[in-house]
């Protein structure tokens, strides 16, 4: 197997072929399946596949930390700035969809 290296010592970090790494590391996708995060640590190791030049990084499950949830606050700036993005500044309408940056207004009055 080109990309097995547990130890590290080739890679840099212990290297695994796709699909074939321990049970105990994961990658950002899966710790968020899982409503985690890496929480600040350092990738404990990669996954190498496609001659080398795809890397996914690996993170220890012992490690990671709930997922941050947004506050009230950043719930509602969120919103309004999504509406801004469907308001028109022309007819002043909020659309079902974001305005087009292209034209700069919605598609009614462009």
């Amino acid at each position: 197997m080109v990309f097995y290296d547990p130890t590290g010592e080739r890679y840099g970090l212990p290297t695994y072929p796709f699909k074939l790494a321990p049970g105990d590391l994961l990658t950002r996708r899966q710790l968020r399946a899982r409503d985690l995060r890496p929480g600040g640590q350092d990738p404990a190791a990669q996954i190498l596949w496609r001659r080398g030049k795809r890397v996914a990084y690996l993170y220890r499950l012992d490690l990671a930390l709930p997922k941050r949830t947004a506050t009230r606050a950043q719930r509602a700036a969120i919103t309004k700035a999504l509406t801004a993005r469907r308001t028109c500044p022309d007819c002043r309408q909020v659309k079902p969809y974001y305005i087009p940056r292209r034209t700069g207004t919605c598609l009614d009055c462009s």
